[in-house]
């Protein structure tokens, strides 16, 4: 099959959140399934930092009363086609933000559309989140194109109809008063990044005002996990940790968190109860709930507390006075820092989410990889992915709670640290997390699947082997 994936991120191009995650790895399993997969996405300013791109672009092309080229490269560590998008909108070294969000990605969906159009031909457009919802309502038509669109997180819809009308071509046939619920209306196949959560969106807690529009088309909506990548994420072989350790040799893991506690300020102590956070600091992450217990948690316990994120100033300020109230058992780190990242999973104790909603999240598979044991709030993917330690019977990967409460927050740290005095159980459940496979091969079969249902060709055969593609160059 042709498949071409459009979206606005690509790890480890351009890594904002969870799709990024997915786009820069789920092509790469595909295409070793024999399917032709590649990916579209803008150029921005940052981009030539981080990889070289060819000098002259590959096709040029208009839309939206505006010329852009397209440049052809490779998507670094893989053998994934990468189509760049660029125009002077997105010289910015930015992802997302600006005056011009609305705009430029309708742009990018507008380009893209004319490039499966009039340049490379997939049988199937893989668009993630509302960047790219406009596509699906413009390849309706189009008997040769079918589309899937992914919703990594429904709070982020697009610019409203009477805007998306100011910008761009809105079809006579076009429903949706935005451009994501215009895009699960025509897309052919919808889907979330967790079970769970997609069956949460069609509830008033989690449909973000669409839940009556996704329990109407709910026969082609589905959740499917996300994975991460094992290759990379290898506490065995990963070079930025201070000791590389696996499942047999726990042994040695605990020298990663004195060499953390050294990087990041904190009191060198390798019996301390050190939790960890990597996050965007935004509300949905459950912010709001650490700033109202944590004074009363550092009270209570001896533990230590590092975050690492970016995200609202409020929540940075908060977190900045907290540390400074705690010298040498509070750090936060207020910035990105993929290597810093790794050094969390593999140093602290346990891995603290407390989501308000969490569409799928990878954060939490990743520490589970590397031996940091997940406390996590039941919702979304984080329900599919870490079950409730029960040390009796030996089950369970971590500490669960239910409320989105303050106390039930407080209650499952508190049960957490506790555990911790326990080392013996705590290897086990370490031990337990590190085996569970979160790769990427059981969820790229799936997609398949969910490809091979739009095109009619039965899940269970093989795929052929890809034919040459068709190529449409035009005038530019």
């Amino acid at each position: 099959m042709r498949i071409l994936f459009v979206s606005a991120e690509a790890a480890p191009l351009a890594k904002v959140g969870g799709m990024g995650d997915v786009v820069g790895a789920l092509p790469k399993f595909l295409r070793r399934m024999g399917h032709d997969v590649r990916i579209f996405m803008p150029y921005y300013g940052f981009v030539p930092d981080k990889m070289d791109v060819p000098k002259k672009p590959v096709w040029n092309g208009a839309a939206m009363f505006q010329n852009f080229s397209v440049f052809e490269s490779v998507l670094a560590g893989t053998d994934v086609p990468l189509y760049l998008l660029q125009h002077p909108s997105f010289l910015p070294r930015r992802v997302y933000g600006g005056l011009d969000e609305d705009w430029r990605f309708t742009f990018f969906a507008n380009a893209a559309a004319e490039f499966a159009w009039n340049y490379w031909k997939p049988q199937i457009i893989h668009c993630h989140d509302w960047h790219t919802g406009m596509i699906p309502v413009w390849m309706k038509p189009d008997p040769d194109i079918s589309t899937v669109f992914t919703i990594h997180n429904l709070a982020y819809q697009g610019p409203w109809r009477w805007r998306l009308e100011q910008m761009t071509w809105c079809p006579w046939y076009m429903q949706g008063h935005n451009t994501m619920a215009a895009a699960v209306q025509f897309a052919d196949r919808v889907n979330t990044v967790s079970p769970t959560y997609a069956e949460q969106i069609k509830t008033p807690a989690y449909g973000e005002t669409l839940e009556g529009l996704l329990s109407y088309i709910g026969g082609k909506v589905s959740g499917i996990l996300n994975g991460i990548d094992t290759e990379s994420y290898n506490p065995a072989t990963d070079k930025y940790l201070h000791q590389q350790f696996s499942v047999d040799t726990l042994e040695k893991r605990p020298a990663n968190k004195i060499a953390l506690q050294e990087e990041v300020g904190l009191e060198v102590n390798k019996g301390a109860f050190l939790i960890g956070m990597v996050t965007r600091l935004v509300e949905q992450k459950g912010l709001d709930l650490i700033i109202q217990m944590l004074d009363l948690f550092m009270a209570y316990t001896d533990a230590q507390f590092i975050v690492l994120g970016t995200g609202d100033r409020y929540y940075e300020t908060q977190l900045w006075q907290m540390t400074a109230r705690y010298p040498g058992r509070m750090s936060t780190q207020l910035l990105y820092n993929e290597a810093l990242s790794r050094r969390v999973y593999a140093g602290c104790d346990t891995f603290l989410m407390p989501s308000r909603f969490e569409p799928c999240g990878i954060s939490q598979m990743l520490a589970l990889r590397y031996g940091c044991v997940p406390m996590v709030r039941r919702t979304g993917g984080l329900v599919d992915t870490v079950s409730h330690n029960d040390p009796i019977n030996d089950t369970g990967t971590g500490y669960c709670f239910d409320r989105y409460e303050p106390l039930d927050l407080f209650t499952c740290m508190i049960r957490t640290w506790e555990s911790f005095r326990y080392k013996d159980k705590w290897k086990e459940l370490q031990q337990r997390g590190m085996k569970e496979d979160f790769g990427w091969d059981i969820s790229a079969k799936k997609y398949v699947n969910l490809y091979s249902d739009i095109l009619g060709i039965p899940a269970e055969e093989t795929a052929p082997e890809p034919e040459e593609p068709e190529l449409i160059v035009g005038k530019g």
